[in-house]
């Protein structure tokens, strides 16, 4: 393999025809016994000699390879994979070209290797022996012809590259840029329109060299004039170039010491112009004829933020200005809408390249130069600035948390760069607030955790958020807590109202992704209790923001916060607001009604108890919902678990089978149940707690389906024990029946009819110490919890072993 080395980047175009950087390296080229050939091999630089692969292609001989721009090389590897080599010197781009054209047998003078066929084997034939395509002299007389023969060989593969060839060897595009001025000076509109036809036809040939020569600065000006005489517009041309000439002006804020970088960007702006303006929207069959162009502008991006990147005069001037006192308000605008074009030009690069840019950018103090550029009171300066803020933020948050937490060492809290953007917020004079939005939604992604660093000496969640309650909630808590002194909003206007709703916003994001600092601040602060009073707004968005801030707190569930709402009866805006609603069917009654709900399902208990305990006298006439009501059954139950703790743990664990038996063993408790006699109930009545009778009623079709099963397992275990066979004999005689049925139901089972007569089976009781009738029972009036007795057998909870589990 050769020991030359050459510096490159590797792209690979996507499926939106754009450029991804695969990373940089060294290129070389040498024998790989695996692919049996010559090929072209990329490692990454930065693991030196050793390092990894970013590209192994064979060098194909039949792969058309074409060099672009002195410093490009580009080719398919498939049908859809384009690769390029962008090396950083010409030199090392002629010396790959070289081994390349070795390998295929080519001169390196050319700048394509192989014709790119991809017509049917009789075109070809009929193309062999036509070696060139001979295009007719460059006079005004033949423009027509020359028209009809670019125009008839745009749809053919080869006969564009034969006419590539042709123009290019031949120096044509000058000669029809001469002929241009001709037909101008003669006012000829019919030479003008055969003229668009071949430039926009030259445009389609895609090919880099042709573009070189059309986009330089002889000739780049007379190109677009081609393009102005489109003859679906007639006989009024366009003025394309007078826009580029009289209306752009290209603004030198700061001096561009190298001639070489002030041409490239001269030429960018004029191709992409050209692109975005005077060429015609190409039809679904040519877009993929000009990714050559999109290829030129690309690269010329690319190399323009490097070029400036590498000035280090450029950017120390740039921010000396930007930061300098003595700098005039025209001045300082220019400059930092050129900062503000030139951060916007960066997003073009791949995350490599952004990267370091942004490096770059605060190696030279752009941080520093944005606090200062947003204390100052030209409006359109401190847009400007945002916007630079923004692109900063939403590519590398974690810097600017940085910077903030370094400077709250050294400065006041009133001119942090966080705190001037709450500010800049706060202050917003747009009535729509679109700047206010803008900034809010760069706060929430510098306070978003999930986009913040862990490592094993520091914890940035921790720090930031740390210094973020303690440095900036105050600011942005601020417009809140002067407009809720009372119980109303002291100023109820729109734009108030839409900056009070951001704020929530902004809040309730805080109450989902935060944990001890917002609950802290909210509980010391008493900031739920404000936020409430925004309840009574006359606007409803505003409400229903303060609901949604509130609904989130008590979603999560945290006792904390349900302490601190009942210790300060902070429901009782939200009933308010709810009675005063009236029997309006709107979005307040839904999520006001959605928030009691949300209490009832998931039994949060002690605001169940407090709602009911303090509302109920209100709510209670709310019919066309079961919600409140469905709040009073949950507190009774409460309670009635309160005043039978010990029975309510059994019926706990066994409804939610927190453990399983032997099936060989039986407790002491249980052998009393299914042992109890069965004048232990009095005169045999089913014992049915009043508020579950309806639930018993639809449970009992349910529970005779397990009869049987539970008949036969129980009898089993009957017959283990000779103390119970006779328990079970004396049941028998006692009933008349042979052969006793149990059939085991919850507790709220409903009995059958005709209870009032005498029991045709065995009738057994829990026994359970809380439970009427049962030893050691000291609670009197209780609602009874036994078992319904029926015509078929026994109602009461049991649970039951694996095996018995596993067979039904």
């Amino acid at each position: 393999m050769t020991d030359t080395r050459r510096r490159v980047k590797v792209y690979t175009l996507n499926e939106d025809r754009q450029w991804d950087d695969r990373g940089t390296g060294h290129v070389s080229s040498g024998y790989v016994e695996r692919l049996k050939g010559m090929s072209l091999l990329v490692r990454a630089e930065s693991d030196g000699e050793s390092g990894s692969l970013l590209l192994e292609s064979k060098i194909n001989p039949n792969t058309a390879y074409q060099k672009q721009q002195d410093t490009l090389i580009v080719w398919s590897e498939a049908e859809n994979y384009d690769l390029a080599l962008s090396f950083q010197e010409k030199a090392g781009c002629d010396e790959i070209w070289e081994k390349i054209c070795q390998v295929q047998g080519k001169d390196p003078s050319v700048d394509i290797t192989q014709d790119l066929v991809d017509e049917s084997e009789e075109e070809r034939f009929d193309d062999m022996s036509s070696p060139g395509l001979e295009l007719p002299p460059c006079e005004l007389g033949r423009l027509e012809e020359l028209a009809e023969l670019v125009a008839s060989s745009l749809p053919s593969p080869l006969r564009r590259e034969k006419l590539s060839l042709a123009v290019e060897n031949e120096g044509y595009i000058r000669k029809l840029l001469e002929l241009f001025r001709q037909c101008e000076d003669l006012e000829n509109a019919d030479g003008l329109h055969h003229l668009y036809e071949i430039v926009k036809g030259i445009f389609l040939l895609n090919r880099t060299a042709l573009f070189e020569v059309m986009f330089s600065e002889e000739c780049i000006m007379d190109v677009i004039g081609c393009l102005e005489h489109d003859p679906a517009l007639g006989a009024t041309p366009r003025r394309h170039r007078d826009f580029l000439t009289k209306t752009a002006r290209f603004k030198e804020v700061i001096p561009i010491g190298d001639p070489e970088l002030r041409a490239k960007i001269h030429q960018t702006y004029r191709v992409q112009y050209i692109q975005d303006m005077v060429l015609p929207t190409p039809s679904v069959f040519e877009e993929n004829m000009l990714s050559t162009l999109h290829s030129f502008i690309f690269f010329n991006k690319v190399e323009i933020v490097g070029m400036l990147q590498d000035d280090e005069k450029f950017l120390t001037d740039l921010f000396a200005q930007l930061t300098d006192e003595a700098t005039d308000d025209d001045k300082r605008h220019e400059l930092v809408n050129f900062l503000k074009e030139f951060c916007s030009f960066s997003q073009t690069l791949q995350p490599q390249n952004r990267d370091a840019f942004f490096k770059t950018l605060s190696n030279m103090g752009i941080l520093p130069a944005l606090e200062v550029i947003l204390g100052m009171d030209d409006v359109q300066v401190r847009s400007a600035a945002t916007d630079i803020f923004s692109y900063l933020v939403e590519y590398n948050p974690s810097m600017v948390r940085e910077f903030v937490m370094q400077e709250c060492q050294q400065n006041d809290d009133d001119i942090l760069l966080i705190n001037l953007i709450i500010e800049h917020m706060i202050c917003d004079t747009d009535p729509e607030l679109g700047g206010a939005v803008q900034l809010m939604g760069l706060l929430r992604t510098l306070v978003d955790p999930e986009n913040m660093l862990a490592t094993a000496n520091k914890t940035e969640k921790t720090e930031f958020l740390s210094f973020f309650y303690k440095h900036c909630m105050h600011v942005l808590s601020a417009p809140l807590l002067a407009n809720t002194t009372e119980d109303k909003p002291s100023k109820d206007d729109f734009q108030t109202s839409q900056l009070l709703a951001l704020i929530l916003e902004l809040l309730t994001f805080c109450v989902e992704h935060h944990t001890y600092h917002i609950k802290n601040y909210i509980i010391n602060k008493d900031i739920l209790r404000r936020v409430l009073v925004l309840t009574a707004s006359k606007h409803a968005f505003l409400a229903l923001c303060a609901l949604r801030f509130m609904r989130r707190i008590i979603g999560l569930k945290d006792e904390f916060y349900n302490r601190y709402i009942m210790r300060n009866l902070l429901f009782e805006p939200v009933v308010k607001a709810f009675l005063n609603n009236g029997s309006r069917y709107n979005l307040m009654n839904s999520a006001i009604i959605e928030m009691f709900e949300y209490v009832r399902v998931e039994d949060v208990k002690s605001l169940t108890a407090h709602i009911v305990e303090n509302y109920w006298k209100s709510l209670e006439d709310v019919d066309y919902v079961q919600t409140f009501k469905g709040l009073k059954l949950r507190y009774e139950q409460q309670k009635e678990r309160q005043e039978n703790p010990k029975l309510d743990s059994m019926r706990s664990i066994l409804r939610n089978h927190r453990f399983r038996r032997d099936a060989r063993t039986l407790d002491d408790d249980e052998e009393m149940w299914f042992n109890a006699e069965e004048d232990e109930l009095e005169d045999g009545e089913a014992v049915v707690p009043p508020s579950d009778s309806k639930v018993a009623k639809t449970n009992a079709s349910e529970n005779e389906d397990l009869m049987d099963p539970i008949s036969k397992f129980m009898e089993r275990k009957k017959l283990k024990d000779s103390e119970e066979k006779e328990i079970l004999g004396k049941s028998s005689s006692l009933s008349g029946r042979q052969s006793p049925s149990f059939k085991l139901s919850f507790s709220g089972s409903a009995p059958k009819t005709g209870l009032a007569s005498p029991p045709s089976s065995t009738s057994l009781h829990p026994g359970s110490p809380g439970s009427p009738g049962s030893p050691g029972s000291g609670v009197k009036g209780s609602p009874p919890t036994a078992a319904a007795v029926t015509t078929k057998g026994l109602g009461g909870f049991v649970d039951y072993p694996d095996e018995f589990m596993m067979k039904t």
